[in-house]
């Protein structure tokens, strides 16, 4: 049994030891503080009544620091329970939070290049997209639909324990057509203006930088010379395989209904929908609107574009 995608599964993690923890404070509440304040009941009254016959003899009994050792001691919860009970509210509303409200994630790659640096440390609005059940990702509540140029995490199609990120390029519908390095989204070709050359912090090499003029949305984006479109050779299989036109620079692809094309920013170093494919709308975490924290660059703080 190959428990990686289980491990991987923060939220199944999650989930299981809100579900544990929460069956022992239940059982607590319902049924064992009562059975813990019947057994102390019964310990005060034969103790009382063994004072009482003490005292009846004749002799002195110091009542009160007995009494309340004696009522503490059977009132005490285990440690279990103790612990259980302390653990879960604090999961219950990690997992609330993160379900359906906000969701870390730490950049690990530099696909997402100007935008998002490895080490980000960035929330992702979860809700924005719909409301989805946790664990099974299923959406139950209709919100809004991922527009061109959010930035959006989803489960990778080819690995569903690993989270992706990159930027929505074409929704259900949209014609892209993607040579010499440029956009054209449904028959308009997509403007870019040339910024600085953009000096790579990993590698000891500049980027060709431009300025993307997506509908609505404009972003910054890399190209390193003399790097061709995509390389045609690693273009898997993937589903919807035939809406799709490939030659040596140049594809053309039609998004089907209920589906997403993504690209990195960093297009020239970057794993996407160019290579594995078209990501459907079930596989959607959420759109990724702050980087909260950069231990190696604290200034990286503020909003997503």
């Amino acid at each position: 049994m190959n428990l990686q995608p289980i491990l991987g599964n923060f939220a199944l993690i999650l989930f299981v030891l809100m579900v544990v923890t929460g069956a022992v404070w239940f059982l607590d509440v319902f049924v064992l503080a009562k059975k813990r304040r019947a057994a102390a009941d019964a310990a005060l009254a034969e103790y009382d009544a063994r004072t009482a016959k003490l005292t009846a003899d004749g002799i002195k009994v110091d009542n009160n620091g007995n009494r309340a050792a004696i009522e503490a001691a059977h009132l005490r919860q285990p440690t279990w329970v103790e612990y259980s009970g302390s653990f879960f509210p604090v999961i219950a509303l990690v997992f609330f939070l993160r379900s359906f409200l906000w969701e870390p994630f730490k950049i690990p790659s530099s696909s997402m290049v100007p935008t998002l640096l490895v080490g980000d440390l960035i929330l992702v609005n979860k809700y924005t997209y719909g409301i989805r059940l946790p664990i099974v990702n299923k959406k139950i509540i209709e919100i809004n639909d991922p527009q061109r140029g959010d930035v959006m995490v989803f489960k990778y199609p080819k690995d569903m324990s690993q989270d992706y990120i990159k930027r929505v390029i074409g929704v259900p519908g949209d014609k892209i057509t993607y040579e010499n390095k440029r956009l054209t989204v449904n028959g308009v070709p997509v403007e870019y203006t040339q910024l600085d050359d953009y000096l790579d912090d990993e590698r000891p090499i500049y980027h060709k930088q431009f300025v993307e003029k997506l509908p609505g949305m404009e972003h910054r984006i890399l190209n390193t010379d003399p790097a061709r479109s995509f390389n045609l050779d690693g273009v898997e299989n993937f589903p919807h395989r035939e809406a799709c036109d490939y030659s040596y620079d140049k594809f053309t692809c039609i998004v089907p209904a209920g589906n997403y094309f993504m690209m990195g920013d960093n297009r020239d170093n970057s794993a996407d929908s160019r290579y594995w494919g078209f990501v459907p709308d079930k596989n959607i975490v959420g759109k990724a609107f702050l980087v909260w924290m950069n231990f190696g660059d604290p200034k990286r703080i503020g909003g997503i574009k």
